[in-house]
């Protein structure tokens, strides 16, 4: 496994949902309320932050790897689904938003994959409608994790909800985009597996 910066910091947002969801779970009496929700969304802001650098500095020092391309959106999405899944235990998401949310990032995984098999991952390729689901999902999930009022004149849950709505919308627009870009490579002739004494799945 190559170990570089990038890799460490994509390593270290993966070590963070632990500390993300168990300040929720803290007795009231170690941990306000307001305070949690200050730190869970720092604790998220921070993972955000780190999501873009490790792509970055891996571009800016040619340390892309193959296992870096791997990990860092696992490493994302769980961080989302963590996020997700806190938010509507505490009411603050609908559920069903959040599982177009999450249910869209596992399905898209999943055709990356098969993409890659086929040699047509480029084809797969973030694009501006990803980017902007990403920003209005990461707008969403802090100010819901905050829910306090923030900006005088501003309601941090009503922005958040908004912008929850706004996520699911391009979440399911960028993924009929990409099944509708993946379309033409679906009547290839199939991968030929290895074969696996045992295999369950």
């Amino acid at each position: 496994m190559p170990v570089n910066l990038p890799i460490i910091l994509t390593w270290i947002r993966i070590a963070a949902i632990p500390a993300f969801v168990g300040v929720f779970y803290l007795p009231h009496d170690w941990m306000t309320p307001v305070q949690q929700n200050w730190t869970g969304a720092l604790i998220f802001s921070a993972a955000a932050i780190t999501d873009w650098l490790d792509g970055y500095l891996a571009r800016k020092w040619g340390q892309t790897t193959a296992f870096g391309a791997f990990l860092d959106p696992v490493a994302d999405k769980l961080m989302v689904a963590a996020a997700l899944v806190i938010l509507v235990q505490m009411k603050r998401a609908d559920p069903m938003l959040a599982f177009i949310i999450i249910g869209r990032e596992i399905a898209i995984s999943a055709l990356r994959e098969w993409m890659a098999r086929v040699g047509q991952s480029k084809s797969l390729a973030v694009n501006t409608l990803g980017k902007f689901k990403t920003a209005a999902q990461m707008t969403a999930i802090i100010s819901l994790l905050l829910w306090e009022p923030v900006i005088p004149g501003v309601s941090t849950q009503m922005l958040g909800q908004f912008a929850l709505v706004v996520a699911a919308v391009l979440t399911l627009w960028s993924m009929f985009y990409y099944l509708r870009r993946a379309s033409p490579h679906m009547h290839k002739a199939p991968i030929k597996e290895p074969t696996h004494i045992g295999n369950s799945d």
